[in-house]
């Protein structure tokens, strides 16, 4: 499996150069006389101010109304102008998983982004991982030295796309909007614009389409459609447009370390699809599942077992979530053949466009929306059947939770234990590499486990603040939370209510490694407060546990 990484956000830096403002004004400062009264030169200075904050604003209005030759280029023989052409400026903060009720320290960073025609209104698109966490976003048109306060209107982690918009009406003056095209062809020739790392002025960089396909989204942990180029895509390109024929194949996104000058973009129908979704819902649902698990059926053996004749070709459910609507439709054994108009080949792949192309099957599904369904033509036991099947939510069938940006993780602390629910970002917090470093059964039961019951969730005790009610087991951390005095755990909100409304004279918690915990129930209830105060924990409880509390208790 290729291991790709997205576009890291260029980090900004804190130079020590003038821009054009602070150094006229320095010039003009240090070429006057030295004034008798300080009065008068307080007086001159403010005049100074003045005129030079009205040239500032003409040079604003002159660069806005300057022709179009000034503001193009030519790109794939096409004008283009630049006036589209963003650069975001985000301040993020994440929290701290190992310590949930902090936060790590915010961040400054800088990606790309472009304005488009959005059904004649124009909007802003970047990629999410560039505004994900965000305290703070602005951004800066090219040809204009100031940024203008933005916010984020709507965000898709799955496919890596955020849309930004600005209130100020100066900011949309004299733009002219870029108009999304359609996937290009291999072998065509696009042109990557946008901030990459090394300067702050726009860079553009040509490249050929050498690969359309369903491929991994490295921070939406998802397969969808993208395009491989061999463009020089680098940090701070990520949220730039992709130019083919005057209009936008796609975004820049992520980039293959391994390898040099191999870059990709997320095409244009992920674009639409992730649009449409704002219009269709009130919150932004994603890219829908069947909810199956299939084989390819390339094997003659495995093809004559469940009956195929030498014409019939499709996929093997092996796999049925018992979340997914298509539980009480299909069978283990069925064979797919057919997805909607689209016939499915023994190696699980459809005809994607009049070219040839071919891609992965689930991008048939990855073109529906959560309100609609696909008609299937299945063989079970070599009779051939047609259904109707709903999709699902994708992020519903996770055990672990992948995305969970913009949120605060959930915790429980109590005796010093401090349980949280389990989530895909608890082992980002081993850093870049956390596949390799974080605790191997974790990382396997974050990849690929899924939910049984609706409810279900991994609770872990993170780690242990040490104190003399919970002395001899300050070293357990990272232990999944199994039982509750002899009760099967099943969400972190159980645990809680659980261990409050305890009569038992004992806490006991079994946890996976086949470890054992025994707190003395009055002893540690005692402590806690001790404890909480000892290492500086604002509530023994996160913010969504307080407010299952109050609700509950009204």
């Amino acid at each position: 499996m290729l291991s790709l990484h997205r576009l890291p956000k260029k980090t900004s830096i804190s130079s020590g150069k003038s821009n054009a403002l602070t150094s006229r004004y320095s010039s003009v400062k240090s070429s006057h006389p030295r004034w008798n009264s300080t009065l008068s030169q307080i007086a001159e200075e403010t005049r100074m101010k003045n005129e030079l904050q009205s040239d500032f604003l003409n040079r604003d209005a002159e660069s806005i109304n300057a022709t179009e030759a000034d503001r193009s280029v030519i790109i794939n023989d096409r004008q283009i102008t630049l006036d589209p052409m963003i650069k975001v400026f985000a301040t993020t903060a994440s929290p701290n998983h190992f310590l949930p009720w902090q936060m790590k320290s915010s961040r400054d960073s800088t990606g790309s982004g472009f304005i488009f025609n959005n059904n004649g209104t124009p909007g802003i698109l970047t990629n999410a991982h560039v505004v994900a966490n965000q305290t703070f976003v602005s951004v800066r048109r090219h040809g204009l030295p100031n940024r203008f306060i933005a916010k984020v209107e709507s965000i898709g982690h799955d496919c890596d796309i955020a849309m930004l918009t600005v209130e100020d009406p100066f900011f949309w003056k004299g733009v002219q909007p870029l108009e999304l095209g359609d996937v290009p062809s291999l072998q065509d020739e696009v042109s990557v614009v946008g901030y990459p790392t090394g300067g702050d002025n726009i860079s553009i960089t040509n490249g050929v389409v050498s690969r359309i396909e369903l491929s991994p989204y490295v921070h939406g942990a998802t397969n969808l459609l993208s395009i491989q180029i061999d463009a020089a895509i680098n940090p701070g390109n990520s949220g730039g447009p992709v130019i083919q024929d005057g209009k936008v194949a796609g975004i820049a996104f992520q980039n293959l370390p391994t390898a040099e000058n191999i870059g990709f973009i997320i095409p244009v129908p992920i674009i639409k699809h992730f649009l449409e979704d704002k219009i269709r819902n009130p919150r932004y649902m994603g890219f829908p599942a069947l909810g199956v698990q299939c084989q390819p059926m390339e094997n003659p053996f495995l093809r004559k077992f469940f009956k195929l004749k030498a014409e019939d070709t499709g996929l093997l459910v092996t796999w049925i979530s018992p979340l997914s609507k298509a539980k009480n439709v299909l069978q283990l054994d069925d064979v797919i053949t057919k997805v909607d108009q689209y016939q499915v080949a023994n190696d699980g792949t459809v005809r994607f466009s009049d070219r040839g192309d071919r891609v992965a099957f689930d991008h048939v599904f990855h073109s529906k929306f959560l309100d609609q369904s696909v008609n299937l033509k299945i063989l079970r036991n070599g009779e051939p059947l047609e259904v109707n099947v709903s999709l699902t939510e994708r992020d519903t069938m996770n055990l672990v939770p992948i995305h969970t940006h913009d949120s605060r993780p959930s915790y429980f602390v109590h005796g010093g234990l401090v349980f949280t629910k389990f989530v895909q970002p608890y082992l980002h917090e081993y850093g870049s590499e956390w596949y390799n470093s974080s605790p191997r059964r974790l990382s396997y039961i974050a990849l690929n486990s899924d939910k049984e019951r609706a409810e279900q969730e991994v609770v872990i005790l993170a780690h242990v603040l040490a104190d003399e009610v919970n002395w001899g087991y300050n070293t357990a951390c990272n232990l999944i939370v199994k039982k509750f005095n002899g009760i099967p755990i099943e969400n972190l909100r159980q645990l809680s209510r659980l261990v409050e409304q305890n009569k038992e004279p004992h806490l006991r918690f079994d946890l996976d490694e086949y470890m054992v915990i025994i707190l003395d129930a009055e002893t540690t209830k005692a402590a806690n407060k001790r404890i909480l105060e000892k290492y500086f924990v604002p509530s023994a409880k996160s913010p969504d546990l307080l407010q299952d509390l109050a609700e509950s208790s009204s």
